[in-house]
């Protein structure tokens, strides 16, 4: 590798020529480049706690797990850097309503609406040097289950914390141990079915409460509906310690789940 070629902040980890499902794990990594680090104003304890509480920790375990598990194996997309540099799955634009919290596609507020960057940060190197480049490799991946099966399923792997955050939105409905989030274009009654029954076993599933929507990249989002997608959400407290402690035994059961889910909708 050229040294003086930065490594992608992602990896694309090959499935099953044939499978038509794309695992994206966004917000799983803890790793910020130093460069990124500077721009930062948390010192590194207050900083390890707001990892801590923003990452969705084993989540990329999970997925891994998931496909081993699965009769055909899923393509997986995951993050490796965290979601403090960029947050991939916002709008880069005015469309994102967590803009209102200081959580756009960077963040300049923590998990508690406290400074994490100066207010009068520019977005825009973090957008170009890292938000375009994952959306674009994210967009060719779609791009290449279209061209090879005829559809896409993006999976999103998610997690999120028992008791609600200050900065959540919606923070005040219900906190199942699987939350589904759904898309009213690209998530069809069939996908939203297998998942629920998927996930029976992890316990009540429930649905856009407390996050909703799903990810697909822009070039096909609203457009394209041979691309479905939904969200996993996993309650944190029913596989590992929170705030960001480690895994559990019950870490299994979610990537069962997962890989049931998979082998539903490759068909």
């Amino acid at each position: 590798m050229n040294p003086s070629v930065p490594a992608p902040s992602y990896a694309l980890l090959p499935g099953a020529p044939h499978s038509p499902v794309l695992l994206h794990v966004p917000h799983s990594a803890r790793e910020i480049p130093a460069e990124v680090r500077a721009g930062i104003v948390l010192d590194g304890p207050a900083l390890e706690r707001e990892l801590d509480h923003i990452t969705d920790a084993h989540t990329a375990e999970i997925a891994a797990a998931a496909a081993d598990l699965a009769g055909v194996a899923p393509w997986r997309f995951v993050n490796r850097l965290s979601r403090l540099v960029v947050d991939p799955e916002r709008f880069p634009d005015e469309r994102e309503e967590m803009l209102a919290v200081g959580m756009g596609a960077v963040y300049t507020r923590t998990t508690h609406r406290e400074a994490l960057r100066a207010d009068d940060t520019d977005p825009a190197p973090l957008i170009e040097r890292y938000f375009r480049p994952y959306a674009q490799a994210m967009t060719e991946a779609v791009a290449d289950r279209l061209a090879a099966t005829g559809r896409a399923v993006i999976v999103d792997v998610h997690s999120y914390p028992s008791a609600p955050l200050p900065y959540e939105l919606h923070g005040e409905g219900p906190r199942p141990p699987v939350c589904l989030g759904t898309d009213s274009f690209h998530t069809p009654p069939g996908l939203q079915a297998a998942a629920r029954e998927a996930f029976a076993a992890c316990g009540e599933t429930g649905l856009d409460s407390p996050f909703s929507g799903a990810y697909v990249p822009l070039e096909f989002y609203g457009k394209d509906p041979r691309v479905s997608a939904l969200m996993v959400e996993l309650r944190r407290d029913t596989y590992m310690t929170e705030p960001g402690g480690p895994a559990g035994p019950g870490l299994t059961r979610p990537a069962r789940a997962l890989a049931a889910l998979v082998d539903a909708v490759t068909g």
